[in-house]
């Protein structure tokens, strides 16, 4: 399928990992790659790949997933709700072309992107194994979750274009559905990624034990051959 992206990280032999990087509005894939460039050496064996928003927003290299314009708490939900089966196409796409499964593939997303990557889950709960949302939020608040996949919340403390109440509501939220879910808010940060955000971040990937091993322990099963131990 055709769509902007730019390739981060592309490993000789196949890929293990898949982490998919989506940027915020008027950003695009390229810039949105040298937050990917943080995570390529940690995972070496990962394809990392960041993914432009389908649709122009400002400067020429400018995407958006969505139009924020004109946007309230009423029609966000319908504005993603119509871009959704897009940008679950296009995680899938990637998900063919790498070879690795849902649990394998790790979902990171800034702003507009992290609400993409949130809502993703809603709309199709086993579409990844890993969600990291930079100063995000959820267009209406989930009243389900699934434990197949992990969901790390990192937000600005001061951030003043989606603030840090959305991050609390969604955390809030989600164990409250019995979803598997961890906050982090950075103290001083607006709406933005600086090293603390980004560190945390990579701690997550690399030492958070996802609630479904735990689970799978406890019933005494053994997970899918796309659950094995990847991130």
């Amino acid at each position: 399928m055709k769509h902007d992206h730019f390739v981060v990280q592309s490993p000789a032999a196949p890929a293990k990992q898949l982490l998919l990087l989506f940027h915020g509005v008027g950003d695009n894939p390229v810039a949105m790659g040298e937050i990917g460039s943080w995570f390529a050496p940690l995972f070496p064996e990962a394809l990392v790949v960041s993914i432009g928003g389908p649709a122009p927003s400002g400067p020429p290299s400018g995407r958006q997933w969505f139009s924020v314009q004109g946007v309230t708490e009423e029609n966000r939900q319908p504005r993603i709700d119509a871009i959704m089966p897009t940008f679950i196409e296009v995680v899938r796409y990637w998900q063919q072309h790498s070879g690795v499964g849902a649990g394998g593939t790790a979902l990171i997303g800034f702003s507009q992107g992290a609400i993409m990557a949130l809502e993703s889950l809603k709309a199709q709960p086993d579409l990844a194994g890993r969600v990291i949302a930079f100063n995000g939020r959820y267009a209406t608040l989930p009243e389900s979750a699934t434990t197949a996949a992990t969901i790390h919340l990192i937000h600005g403390g001061e951030d003043r274009v989606i603030d840090v109440y959305h991050a609390f509501a969604a955390q809030e939220a989600l164990q409250r559905a019995g979803g598997d879910v961890t906050l982090d808010v950075v103290e001083d940060l607006g709406h933005a990624i600086d090293e603390r955000s980004m560190q945390k971040a990579l701690d997550h990937l690399r030492y958070t034990v996802p609630k479904r091993y735990f689970d799978e322990a406890l019933s005494g099963s053994k997970p899918g051959d796309d659950m094995v131990e990847l991130f």
